[in-house]
């Protein structure tokens, strides 16, 4: 009994002095200090792509305007042939030098996709970079990008089929009044200004005249002037 009691108290002894199992301090990787990380960085890198994308906002606006010119559909982000074509008639991108417009419609038809009829605006600055070699030859492929983007940056389309007034002999001829004759002059008096209905129609004349008597209203006068 007391060989096993000896033992026994050994045996507790030994257990008590191993080391406790501690729980191990977080590591650097505490996923609350990822997630703030990452929203960091994510931050960042849009504040990147809001700088970069301010640096042409302005030749983002003018393709867009340019993209739903005459198309109530359309949603800006996608651009025509026509349109396009527009664009670089109404900014000056076609001088009818080094850019002419077949060289435009060429230009579409490269880089918009085989079974696209538009291009997006990824690929309008990809066909602005084909033309600008052209167009500024004499200037870096660097400085002539840059230049064909100023051509169009902060621009709007033209809108045409205003009417003007047309100037000349014929119509001032046509539109004289002084020149009219027969019945088409009855119709205006010697100031050109037209008489109504008395230059349509033979009004009844109540005054008790002669037709045609220039001197109505005078009798009075010449009575009261001999007296």
């Amino acid at each position: 009994m007391e060989t096993f009691s000896m033992g026994t108290m050994a045996d507790n002894k030994a257990k008590s002095t191993k080391p406790a199992n501690k729980t191990p301090p977080r590591s650097p990787s505490d996923p609350t200090k990822d997630r703030a990380a990452k929203r960091l960085s994510c931050d960042s890198n849009s504040s990147h792509e809001g700088a970069m994308a301010g640096e042409i906002s302005a030749l983002e606006e003018a393709f867009r305007k340019f993209a739903i010119h005459g198309d109530t559909r359309a949603t800006g982000k996608e651009m025509h042939g026509k349109n396009w074509s527009k664009l670089c008639k109404d900014c000056q991108v076609i001088d009818g030098k080094n850019v002419t417009v077949t060289d435009v419609d060429i230009v579409f038809s490269k880089i918009k996709g085989k079974s696209s009829r538009t291009i997006t605006f990824e690929q309008f600055k990809e066909a602005l970079q084909e033309l600008s070699k052209k167009r500024f030859k004499e200037k870096s492929d660097e400085e002539a990008i840059q230049e064909i983007y100023k051509l169009i940056e902060g621009k709007a389309p033209i809108i045409s089929g205003v009417t003007k007034a047309i100037s000349s002999p014929t119509v001032s001829r046509l539109t004289d009044t002084s020149k009219f004759t027969g019945s088409h002059k009855e119709r205006f008096d010697p100031s050109g200004k037209g008489k109504g209905r008395a230059g349509r129609e033979d009004l009844v004349d109540a005054s008790g005249y002669v037709s045609g008597y220039k001197h109505a209203g005078t009798y009075d006068h010449k009575v009261q002037g001999s007296k």
